[in-house]
């Protein structure tokens, strides 16, 4: 007798707890029948081979893969590698970095384009600055940041090291910025490592304030960095992104600065749990690069941070959470300044500072943990907070150092350098070279003197201060004034700053516009600045040194094209360089030299029959008439009418006969 239904599901309820035996005794079933059934019930959940589970692994991880392959084989989505090819020999930070960052937010920032060597050379000294807005120097970006003081002063003291300053510092960018570019620093082997930060926090991009927020979880933001640089990573960001324009009207605000446009959460109260979250955000990640930078053995400083206590009122004051308004606090710290109680108005304002429900300034409490890695990583802080003090008349900084409520002035930035650099001293983090310049003050007096920045760099910077002012949090937007109306450019240089910060005209057109016109105004001086401004901010484009050189050459101001002579030659060697080089040096007296430097040009360019008149003239200072003869006859078959050849020819066939 078959086994029924109901006996076929007891059985394989219960085959594996109870034996053939006790099936066959509790039913008085046939054993054979019992156990073939058992044999089916067996085979039917026989366990899969050990390599279906590895196929179900693979499938997916496969998948991905060939996603990934795909993505990058049809070039989907952004470059978000930390460094690009600016030449064959040299690389930058990248343009499109900020996309790393910012998901939402139109606008993204950019570094200052500082360059350096691809393969660093034997003889370079090598220095990183990172941070945000205020390391790249706003608003005097880019030739106003501390990193260029750093950078100056250095090529005046070790002018036989090749100096490399890199500043790649980014406006509205935090704590979460820095620790993910500290790995890419470290593989460009760095001498030095320099820090500022601190002040976006809680606004910058990725903070836990930011319209660019993913959460409150660090080590989450983290790993998702990490992943940026695969382009799945993209593809998801981008259809999220897009998704997000489809449920959700379009509320980014399309003027203002990236910070007034960047903070989410805009109140955020003292010793509250998100203000604490800000706080250890910043030490854990800054702690997290400064144990990176120590594994590898790579000098680091540091600086506290400096912000406008005693000319910037708070910008959200309300009494929250038992605490005291910040305007409450601003005005008695207004009266004890006012009654010559310096130390105690210095106290109210930095309480008003914290008590600021806008927290576009550090609170006191990350300049604290920024001391507190002098103890925990051995590594220098320099105290820009107490530096800044000291130079203010009354001791409290306020508008005579700072353009807004956190950005240095020219000066401040300056002394900033300054103090980073006497750092680098006392540490003794600098080129192995001997000093050309031993006085400390007199390097700092030399830089000061030749520090590129021009007239048009600071009217540039004077209008964004003004567009800064013109926006929230200074001003409700509803009383904001056109660019037309605010800025009212004046001459021709305000003109063209005007063009540029209307986005107009690109930085580098302006700036040769405005050498252009010093040149055809007949300010030669002023010319030179500008071409020196420049040179400096694009070292690799050579041929500006060589329209510097020519424009004075023509003009007969021989020694000051010498410097871009010099400075070209120094950079990429070519038939103009080692020409006028030659040229300048022959009318000096230095004849051996100057034919060294002719016959290079010579294997340049052949034809240039200029060198070969002064290759002839050179040769018959040291009385080599014979050979003088031949070059200037090679000159006259170039040009037959070259009548200064003409004329030594004729001088030469005499003493050679």
């Amino acid at each position: 007798m078959s086994l029924s239904n109901k006996q076929k599901k007891f059985i394989e309820k219960n085959w594996k707890k109870y034996s053939t035996e006790k099936f066959v005794k509790e039913f008085n079933l046939d054993k054979s029948e019992v156990e073939e059934y058992l044999i089916k019930l067996k085979e039917a959940h026989k366990p899969a081979p050990k390599i279906f589970y590895v196929i179900l692994i693979l499938i997916p991880i496969l998948f991905f893969i060939l996603l990934e392959v795909g993505l990058r084989l049809f070039n989907y989505g952004y470059n978000l590698d930390q460094w690009v090819e600016v030449t064959p020999t040299s690389l930058a930070l990248n343009p499109e970095i900020g996309k790393r960052y910012f998901y939402t937010t139109q606008t993204i920032p950019e570094s200052i384009q500082d360059i350096f060597d691809k393969e660093k050379s034997p003889n370079s000294f090598r220095v990183f600055v990172l941070g945000g807005s205020s390391a790249a120097g706003y608003p005097y970006m880019p030739l106003g940041s501390f990193s260029r003081y750093i950078r100056q002063r250095l090529e005046h003291t070790y002018p036989q090291t090749k100096i490399e300053v890199i500043n790649i510092g980014l406006t509205a960018v935090n704590s979460f910025t820095i620790r993910d570019f500290i790995p890419g620093v470290i593989e460009q082997k760095p001498d030095l490592v320099i820090i500022y930060a601190g002040h976006n926090e809680y606004y910058g991009a990725l903070g836990v304030g930011s319209m660019e927020s993913l959460g409150k979880s660090r080590s989450f933001i983290n790993m998702v960095l990490y992943l940026n640089k695969y382009k799945i990573t993209q593809l998801v960001r981008d259809f999220i992104s897009w998704f997000s324009t489809q449920i959700a009207s379009d509320t980014e605000s399309k003027t203002g600065t990236l910070m007034s446009r960047m903070a989410m959460d805009q109140e955020i109260i003292l010793n509250s749990e998100i203000y604490e979250l800000g706080i250890e955000q910043f030490d854990g990640n800054i702690s997290e690069c400064l144990e990176m930078l120590g594994k590898t053995n790579v000098n680091v400083i540091i600086g506290t941070l400096v912000s406008n206590l005693s000319d910037q009122p708070p910008f959200i004051s309300k009494t929250v959470a038992d605490l005291p308004s910040a305007n409450e606090v601003f005005s008695k710290a207004k009266n004890s300044l006012n009654n010559g109680l310096i130390e105690e108005a210095d106290s109210l304002f930095r309480y008003a500072k914290d008590l600021d429900l806008l927290r576009f300034r550090a609170p006191e409490k990350i300049n604290k943990i920024i001391s507190s890695f002098v103890g925990r990583y051995n590594i220098p802080v320099v105290n820009l907070d107490s530096v800044f003090s000291k130079y203010d008349p009354v001791g409290i900084i306020g508008d005579n150092l700072m353009t807004d409520h956190l950005h240095p002035t020219l000066e401040g930035y300056l002394l900033m350098g300054k103090s980073f650099y006497n750092a680098m001293v006392e540490k003794k983090y600098l080129p192995g070279d001997s000093p050309s310049i031993t006085n400390l003050d007199k390097q700092d007096s030399i830089t000061v003197a030749d520090y590129r920045f021009s007239k048009l760099d600071s009217v540039i910077a004077d209008y964004k201060i003004k567009q800064l002012k013109n926006d929230w949090p200074f001003i409700n937007r509803q009383n904001k004034l056109s660019n037309e109306k605010l800025l009212m450019p004046k001459t021709y240089i305000d003109s063209l700053a005007y063009q540029y910060l209307t986005d107009k005209k690109a930085w580098l057109d302006i700036q040769r516009e405005a050498a252009s016109y010093y040149l055809k105004t007949d300010q030669i001086n002023l010319f030179i600045k500008q071409m020196k401004v420049l040179t400096h901010q694009y070292p690799v484009l050579y041929e500006l040194n060589n329209s510097a050189a020519n424009n004075l050459l023509q003009r007969g101001f021989t020694d000051e094209a010498f410097y871009f002579v010099s400075r070209r030659y120094k950079l990429s060697p070519d038939a103009f360089s080692s020409k006028w080089f030659g040229i300048i040096l022959l009318s000096k007296g230095s004849y051996t030299d100057a034919m060294n430097y002719l016959e290079e040009s010579l294997r340049y360019n052949s034809k240039d029959e200029q060198v070969l008149y002064n290759l002839a003239g050179a040769y018959s200072q040291i009385k080599k008439y014979n050979t003088a003869l031949e070059k200037v006859k090679l000159a006259l078959l170039i040009k037959p009418d070259y009548e200064a050849a003409i004329h030594l020819k004729s001088q030469l066939e005499k003493v050679v006969k």
